[in-house]
């Protein structure tokens, strides 16, 4: 038995109210709100994020776990550089562990995760989408941002699979309804009629297809998801697939939005959050083609400990965030910076140097006595001991908040700058105590004793250099 043995889906904690679009153009006003990621994340923190999720529902190996890492955007932080490898590197995987890319358009992140159900041995799929338009359009209103990610094994993996593969197909076709040129941030589409043409019998096709290879019949199935890069014909796919089965599942499109190449995988966390054993889910993607993939879920997804729910995350995020602040930090508008200089790029030799830092956030711990250093250190602070260093991972800890200050001088793309000093919960005498970025607050409501945990984002970008690190966030 195949499938799916751990799972997380990551949604950012700002909303954008779709008559918020609305008032600002003096359109009518659409219903729901669409996910907006911060100004300090993109596709590959949000990855990490979500992987985090997944990893985090195995316990405190589970990054021993992967034999494999995919990870897959439309909106890739890089191009010829490999994205994967950051979140490797944020997820502190073996080193022996492969990290590929499989970006560029929405359909690869179904290529990923369906070449993982059909080889061998243990994957982790990272899907990640930060999906908008031109200002007043309909992908800016429809669009959404979010990350998913599923660890792929099987009976001889160190988890009980909790969904099991049933079966799969795929159509294929070529033809231009929706794309972008590389650099730009819009999505471009062909007149609406001519991609419903192309998409419902794909669609109608490669679910017949998939039922036939699961062997099973429309009404056996407890839900289909049905998602994809254009609207109209999901709709009626929907409707085409959906009948005789036990209803079209929720596809976040007015919680959250069209979230791209995670989209899908979004849907489908949100199916597993509340399946029960035996119900099987069927998923559908129309993106250059059509992808049908049929899950059973098994008696383990009872036991199954998950951190948070997609529910969950859609009902408490908050939705406050200014339109014109959206439009900065989808980066359509530019507004003046605070008057100082802006960073330089980040250095690529001492990022190297310090990876386990850097990117894993792995401080370190006297070996005699224990005590904690933050950034980690080569001579104790107490005692004096040198090179007796055990390594300190933080990056799941949590934290209480000791003192902080609201700059609001200091660079950054959307100030100000809230900094904290924190004492991490590492247990014995001596805290860790360090000064970090906040993120996902709001400067009026941080106060002394707030709890927060860590979280991977990006401090800044400087000659195309993406510069990440950890900020520490509220914990809701």
């Amino acid at each position: 038995m195949r499938g799916i043995i751990s799972y997380g889906g990551y949604v950012p904690w700002w909303r954008l109210p779709r008559e918020a679009i609305a008032a600002a153009h003096g359109g009518s006003a659409e219903k729901g709100t669409r996910s907006v990621a911060s100004y300090d994340e993109d596709t590959t923190s949000m990855g990490v994020e979500a992987a985090r999720l997944a990893l985090g529902a195995l316990g405190d190996d589970a990054r021993q776990v992967p034999a494999t890492l995919w990870f897959s955007t439309a909106e890739p932080s890089y191009a010829d550089k490999t994205n994967a490898t950051t979140v490797h590197a944020a997820l502190r995987l073996d080193r022996e562990v492969p990290a590929f890319d499989a970006v560029g358009a929405v359909r690869s992140a179904t290529g990923a995760l369906l070449a993982a159900l059909n080889g061998s041995g243990t994957s982790l799929v990272v899907s990640s989408g930060a999906r908008t338009g031109l200002p007043g359009s309909p992908d800016e209103r429809d669009g959404g941002d979010g990350a998913a990610a599923f660890i792929i094994g099987d009976d001889a993996s160190p988890a009980p699979v909790i969904a099991e593969l049933l079966g799969s197909a795929s159509t294929t076709e070529e033809f231009v309804d929706r794309w972008r040129v590389p650099g730009e941030p819009r999505s471009r589409s062909w007149e609406e009629r001519f991609g419903e043409t192309r998409y419902v019998p794909l669609g109608t096709q490669a679910w017949k297809l998939a039922l036939d290879d699961a062997g099973v019949a429309a009404e056996d199935i407890r839900s289909v998801i049905v998602t994809g890069t254009h609207a109209r014909a999901v709709r009626q796919v929907a409707r085409s697939v959906g009948s005789g089965t036990g209803g079209v599942a929720d596809d976040l499109s007015v919680t959250i939005g069209n979230a791209g190449a995670a989209q899908a995988g979004l849907a489908l966390a949100n199916a597993l959050d509340t399946a029960s054993p035996g119900d099987i889910v069927a998923v559908v993607v129309l993106a250059d083609g059509a992808d049908v993939v049929l899950f059973r879920a098994t008696g383990a997804i009872a036991a199954y400990q998950r951190a948070t729910t997609i529910a969950q995350q859609v009902e408490s995020g908050n939705e406050s965030l200014p339109y014109l602040k959206f439009l900065t930090w989808k980066q359509m508008v530019t507004v003046q910076p605070p008057n100082r200089p802006e960073p330089a790029r980040a250095s690529s030799s001492a990022a190297a140097r310090n990876e386990d830092w850097k990117y894993g956030f792995v401080g370190s711990q006297d070996r005699t006595t224990g005590t904690p250093h933050l950034p980690p250190a080569r001579v104790s602070y107490k005692g004096g001991a040198v090179d007796d260093m055990l390594p300190l991972p933080l990056a799941e800890a949590t934290g209480t908040i000791v003192t902080f200050t609201v700059d609001r001088l200091a660079y950054s793309p959307s100030p100000p700058i809230v900094f904290a000093v924190v004492d991490f919960d590492v247990g014995g005498e001596a805290a860790a105590r360090m000064p970090i970025e906040l993120t996902d607050v709001i400067a009026d409501g941080v106060q002394i004793g707030d709890r927060v945990g860590m979280t991977f984002r990006r401090l800044n970008q400087a000659d195309g250099i993406q510069n990440y690190f950890w900020k520490a966030k509220p914990v809701r």
